[in-house]
């Protein structure tokens, strides 16, 4: 199939984006290997040839890589910066071993980059950050519109975040408490570079905070916190804005998170603020993608501080499908992950699509 595809469409990159289409559970660097219509051995030959048979790659690194990456890094092993640059440029010559598509390395983990190593996600932001073409002021004006038509402001007429492109705001149905208001007012974050992460601007960020905040005062009944608890540097400053702004200056927790691979752990770095007992708290977070960070963090939440009632802000939430205005929260990616935290309330600024969005002055 991804062979025909490629057939139709002339291009390895669009034939694996339409393979994923089709097939949600293919990842995005076996998609590009059926675009090319090879074997994972046949897919390491070719690696190998790229390299100028200086490497001896063979079809279980191949298998290994693609069954980190379709398994959200539970099994197999992450390939390296280097080993995607070299099969970007494999892939790139198509079926018949001739052709010149410039594939970048991050289209290949474009599901999976968050579970890469630091160094290597810092390697593909700089790459795709030198090789994206510029563009002069008079062109990124027209493709970066100032401000939403007049048509697609929201009910508080919000500005656009320069530099980042606003798509029109929609209404969503979420967990919430019970005789809540579940509709919430969103938008959504088109990335005019489908594949790279979507940078977001200090105006965007506080776009977003002012549309959580109008979320929590809609929620129909008034929410009082005792605390809120910010995860990792993006979190902690969200939390910040709301404690001032929404919650009297309630109390701030600082929830530390340190990847390793495959394993998620809390630092000793962590802040806990003294509470009563069944606190409220409103745990905010910077995205919700695969990875089950909101699940283990609320755990931890709930052995300290039992019978806590817990509410989670989340920035921005991904897709399942290329759409970005969903019709149910279940098209989430993180639906399943978010339900099974049992939350108060559910409140989120914006929808995204992969490989996600990055925080201002690159908050973690």
């Amino acid at each position: 199939m991804g062979k025909q595809l490629w057939q139709e469409s002339g291009s390895v990159k669009e034939a694996a984006v339409e393979l994923m289409n089709r097939n949600p559970d293919i990842c995005s660097l076996q998609a590009h290997r059926y675009a090319c219509g090879l074997s994972q051995d046949q897919a390491a030959l070719r690696y190998n040839e790229v390299t100028g048979h200086q490497t001896s790659l063979g079809g279980t690194s191949v298998n290994a890589w693609e069954t980190w990456a379709r398994s959200h890094g539970r099994a197999g092993s992450p390939p390296t910066f280097s080993s995607l640059l070299i099969l970007a440029t494999a892939y790139g010559h198509g079926p018949l071993g001739v052709a010149d598509e410039p594939i970048s390395p991050s289209d290949l983990v474009a599901e999976a980059y968050e579970r890469l190593a630091p160094e290597d996600q810092l390697s593909l932001k700089r790459f795709t950050a030198a090789t994206l073409p510029s563009t002069r002021p008079e062109t990124q004006e027209m493709a970066f519109p100032a401000r939403v038509p007049r048509s697609e402001l929201s009910p508080s007429g919000l500005l656009i975040a320069e530099g980042n492109i606003i798509g029109s705001d929609f209404s969503l149905a979420v967990p919430t408490v019970e005789y809540g208001n579940p509709a919430i007012r969103l938008f959504s974050l088109p990335n005019p570079q489908p594949g790279q992460l979507l940078n977001l601007t200090w105006a965007c960020f506080g776009l977003g905070l002012e549309r959580l905040i109008h979320q929590i005062k809609n929620l129909g009944r008034r929410l009082e916190a005792d605390a809120c608890f910010g995860i990792n540097e993006a979190g902690l400053v969200m939390a910040t804005f709301l404690a001032s702004a929404q919650f009297g200056r309630c109390p701030i927790g600082y929830l530390k998170c340190i990847k390793n691979r495959d394993e998620i752990a809390l630092d000793g770095a962590s802040v806990y603020p003294n509470l009563r007992e069944a606190p409220t708290i409103v745990l905010c977070d910077f995205e919700v993608k695969h990875a089950n960070v909101v699940g283990f963090i609320t755990q931890e939440i709930r052995q300290r501080y039992p019978e806590a009632e817990i509410y989670f802000v989340v920035f921005g939430a991904m897709t399942k499908d290329p759409g970005l205005e969903v019709a149910s929260f279940d098209d989430l990616t993180g639906a399943g992950i978010m339900r099974a935290a049992d939350f108060a309330a559910v409140f989120i600024a914006a929808t995204m699509s992969p490989p996600g969005i990055e925080p201002p002055l690159e908050l973690r």
